[in-house]
């Protein structure tokens, strides 16, 4: 049955004509063709393949000539990899080496698969090798001397730099460094991976080489800002798409149109998949967690039985799996056999599974780009195609049903990276340090605050200062001091009978591996029975439980070092270096959404540096919601929890990424205050960012909290999954006054 068809179902049934928020009908559209000159071999290639050139990838193609770095925003399935390696590859066929670098290991070999099928049709020889951790030993030496192409990602390049000396002919030949898939390099990883990439540039001129870069990204709001930030290069932007595309309908759909919903946005995501299913329409489904993967697939499953059909058309598929099981899934997938996957973010990135009729997506990933890359798997070529996004109980998801427009507008997300952030920063100087002395002409590629960081890593003895400049004088790995998905160095070991689970940093030990706690590994559940702070262990035992856990804890902030305040209107928003100290108090056993009991904890605080944004209310806001008779401390925190939920809206990050704390009366401004800081150690630039959008994020913060259809509040405006202190207290109606209070000061709208 087609799409057509199916859309028609949705116009007829009333469950799911009622949960329709939006239908958005994305026309089709026509290719834009391009000629330009290619060598023989190249144009064989595209001759056997059938491919005829569009005009994004001619015009990156002759910026790669021309020797430019690019980056490249053209959307899922427009031939960004093509557009950059035909460059890359006329160079390498002349005698230069590329660097490939990728986030997974399947698109990886995906990659690969790829570049040797261009040797084969175009009769080249392209010496590609994949260098990871994977790699034999004995083949990394043939790989070092001979491999033309080397594809990795960037832990293994991370590992590699201090052995640059045996990649001495490599890096005196690289010409480019290509990294795809460049939006997922963001935040704590982004930024540490920003300096990795310095250290790589840093390496490359001791041995001549200065290589292009190639930035493959899905859409972002900032992409020559967010590419300078990455690299430390300016970069040339190609948006402009010249592929064909088949009309695409994409559907919000709402569970909780009416405010409770009567069923839950899971269970109505296994009825969508049974329907599609049902009716022969390809889909892929994208869930928030792997636990969640198994249960949609399993219900779905379950249904096709009790219907007298064939079960097996369903999977799920996720990290855990074996890569023969992944592979396994994956040609299915391909080849039609499978009509249903229910996927974690996994198949979210350019992994080749053929064409999909359909992708619903059980709640908003988080980012507009997740969205649209996970809505691009579906309809590679010319046919009509279904999305349908099914909205959660929260701010942002129940925004987008009500504001289908700021969905489907303009991308709203500005990726951060903080290259400044003192603890990546020092780490990543020592890292090369390690590789060859460091001098103060290094301050191109790590900045002006390279002397004074040289001077404190001496006095703390991990540096040493020789007549060939700064070496690294510290007692472990250097490499082993820069992690590069974290930045605490304390990490705890989680335990099950000896073996070691995984590893967690000290702040998320805390929140979800305290004694009593539910741990999730892998869908997964294990009780945590011992939480040994001295030795950094923590010991579960696996066990199937009906309920989780969630910390209570209480937050303290103390400013430090105002940076600067930023005027916008009548409104100042004041930015600085923040002490954040958390008290974890006790947690809560939840089953299903009921509080069964809640116990105490006993744990030493725990404090660390970061940076806060934070404002004031004025004394006339304070004095109308007193005499409304309306909760001064209820009103800041349920705005605090408001502009947390939505703020993933405007900066690219995860509402976990950030901490907030509201008072009647802070000491430092001895008014009453709301503090909005970044989650991790030094600060990662998300407050920095979220300061200069301020006005933008309050509009939408007031839109969240004015529209909800809710009397005293709800998951979808005020309440907050992560509140440390219950969700208490809160009032939405002093909320909506300190709100509406500080847009007047900002605009003077309201």
């Amino acid at each position: 049955m087609s799409v057509e068809q199916v859309l028609r179902q949705f116009e007829l049934e009333r469950h799911l004509k009622q949960r329709v928020a939006y239908t958005k009908v994305i026309e089709e559209k026509k290719a834009c063709h391009c000629e330009i000159s290619l060598k023989e071999p190249f144009q064989r290639y595209l001759k056997a393949k059938g491919i005829r050139l569009y005009s994004h990838q001619c015009k990156v193609i002759e910026l790669l000539r021309a020797g430019k770095n690019v980056i490249i925003t053209t959307p899922t399935a427009s031939g960004k990899t093509l557009a950059f390696s035909l460059p890359v590859f006329e160079k390498v066929v002349e005698g230069a080496s590329a660097l490939y670098i990728y986030p997974t290991k399947a698109l990886t070999n995906d990659q690969l698969k790829f570049i040797k099928e261009v040797e084969e049709l175009a009769g080249l020889q392209l010496f590609p090798a994949i260098y990871d951790g994977d790699t034999p030993t004995s083949k990394r030496g043939e790989i070092r001397e001979k491999a033309r192409i080397v594809l990795t990602n960037p832990y293994e390049l991370h590992q590699v730099l201090p052995w640059h000396a045996k990649w001495q002919r490599f890096f005196k030949s690289v010409k480019f460094v290509v990294l795809d898939e460049a939006h997922r390099y963001r935040g704590v990883f982004g930024s540490n991976v920003a300096l990795l990439l310095r250290r790589l540039r840093r390496v490359c001129e001791r041995y001549g080489s200065n290589p292009q870069f190639v930035l493959s990204s899905a859409t972002l709001a900032n992409p020559l800002e967010f590419s300078k930030e990455l690299v430390g290069l300016d970069f040339e932007l190609v948006s402009e798409d010249g592929s064909p595309r088949g009309r695409k309908y994409f559907i919000l759909y709402n569970p909780y149109f009416d405010g409770k919903g009567t069923l839950s946005a899971h269970q109505e995501t296994a009825k969508l998949l049974e329907l599609f299913v049902k009716n022969g329409v390809h889909t892929l489904v994208f869930t928030v967690s792997r636990k969640m993967a198994e249960l949609i697939a399993r219900w779905t499953r379950q249904n096709l039985k009790a219907s007298n059909l064939p079960e097996h058309v369903v999977s799920s598929y996720r990290a855990g799996y074996l890569p023969e099981e992944r592979r396994q899934i994956e040609n299915a997938l391909k080849k039609g056999e499978l009509l249903g996957v229910v996927s974690t973010n996994a198949l979210e990135l350019g992994i080749d599974i053929g064409s999909l009729d359909a992708v619903i997506i059980s709640g908003y990933p988080g980012t507009v780009i997740s969205t649209w890359q996970q809505a691009g798997r579906a309809g590679r070529g010319l046919e009509q195609s279904l999305a349908v996004l099914v909205a959660f109980q929260n701010p942002l998801d129940q925004f987008f049903m009500r504001h289908p427009e700021a969905f489907f507008g303009k991308p709203h997300e500005h990726a951060i990276i903080n290259t400044k952030n003192p603890y990546i920063l020092s780490a990543h100087a020592l890292c090369a340090a390690s590789e060859f002395p460091l001098k103060q002409e290094d301050k191109k590629f790590f900045g002006e605050e390279l002397s004074v960081l040289t001077k404190k890593l001496c006095e703390s003895g991990l540096l040493r200062e020789t007549r060939h400049g700064f070496v690294y004088a510290g007692t472990v790995r250097a490499t082993e001091l820069a992690k590069l998905d974290n930045i605490s160095n304390e990490v705890f070991r989680v335990l099950c009978d000896g073996k070691l689970l995984e590893t967690l940093d000290v702040y998320h030990a805390y929140r979800e591996a305290h004694e009593g706690a539910v741990l999730l590994h892998q869908a997964e559940s294990y009780l945590v029975k011992k939480f040994d702070l001295q030795n950094k262990v923590v010991e579960v035992t696996k066990m199937e439980l009906d309920y989780h856990t969630e910390p209570l804890y209480t937050t303290d902030i103390t400013v430090v070092n105002e940076l600067r305040a930023l005027k916008h209107g009548e409104q100042e928003v004041h930015l600085g270096e923040v002490s954040v100290t958390e008290q974890y108090i006790g947690y809560k056993i939840v089953k299903y959404d009921d509080v069964v009991a809640i116990r105490a904890l006993e744990l030493p605080p725990l404090s660390f540096n970061s940076v806060a944004l934070w404002y004031t209310i004025d004394e006339l806001t304070v004095k109308k919601i007193e005499e409304e008779s309306l909760d001064l401390a209820g009103g800041l925190h349920a705005a605090e929890h408001a502009m947390i939920g939505v703020m993933p809206f405007h900066v690219l990050c995860d509402r976990w990424d950030i901490g907030g704390v509201s008072t009647p009366l802070h000491p430092y401004t001895g008014e009453p205050t709301i503090f909005i800081y970044d989650g991790y150690e030094g600060g990662i630039g998300i407050s920095e960012k979220a300061a200069e959008l301020f006005p933008e994020l309050v509009r939408t913060t007031l839109q969240v909290v004015s529209e909800c259809g809710c009397e005293r509040g709800c998951p979808a405006c005020i309440y907050s999954p992560k509140c440390g202190n219950d969700n208490r207290p809160l009032d939405k109606r002093a909320a909506k006054l300190i709100l509406e209070s500080v847009l007047r000061k900002l605009t003077s709208e309201v």
